[in-house]
């Protein structure tokens, strides 16, 4: 009797995320996903549970790893403007990047999706709104800090921001280079509120 082939499931899971990424949730199937990880469809079942499962895993990869740009900036740079500016920047390279698919997978993969579907969808769209939270946490910050004025929005610059990334998400799945992704984001900082001088 033949010996079953080894199967790595860390590899398994990130041709599956590719998958995803590259098609989106739905437009996946069971007998795609199950080609792209070389695997059969009860290996697939007992390593992951269902589609929907390996799915919600594949996201947890991709946010700790090709995702992750956004949640480290807001954590190291000094400033909001800095953070944003850096994530505008990161975002021109990772979206853009020729060794995986393009765009963010957060923002393109329930694109278009029907109502068994909608789960997906809801949950993909609550984890865009955290991150806008999260920037406009950053934002107040620096308001209560005194490095921006009272009179930033925080909510509105979040949101424009926000809307930045989610339209060069979809500019790279389009065909769009990094060069021109950057000059997006070099136009998105002219939006940028003039900084608080320094108490003398």
């Amino acid at each position: 009797m033949a010996r079953q082939r080894a199967f790595d499931r860390d590899e398994a899971l990130d041709r599956a995320l590719r998958a995803f990424w590259r098609h989106g949730y739905e437009a996946t199937s069971i007998a795609e996903l199950t080609a792209v990880m070389d695997i059969r469809p009860p290996s697939l079942y007992a390593a992951f549970g269902d589609k929907r499962r390996l799915f919600e895993e594949a996201l947890r990869r991709y946010q700790e790893s090709y995702g992750a740009f956004t949640a480290r900036a807001l954590a190291e740079e000094p400033t909001a403007r800095k953070a944003i500016e850096r994530i505008l920047y990161e975002a021109a390279d990772e979206y853009t990047d020729p060794g995986h698919p393009h765009g963010c997978m957060i923002i393109s993969a329930a694109v278009n999706c029907g109502p068994e579907s909608s789960e997906v969808e809801e949950g993909l769209r609550l984890k865009r709104e955290a991150a806008k939270a999260a920037i406009r946490e950053r934002i107040e910050r620096d308001v209560t800090a005194g490095l921006l004025p009272p009179s930033a929005d925080a909510a509105a610059l979040a949101a424009y921001y926000a809307a930045v990334i989610q339209g060069m998400s979809t500019q790279a799945r389009d065909g769009a280079s990094r060069d021109e992704l950057e000059r997006t984001a070099a136009l998105a900082m002219r939006s940028w509120p003039a900084t608080t001088p320094p108490h003398p």
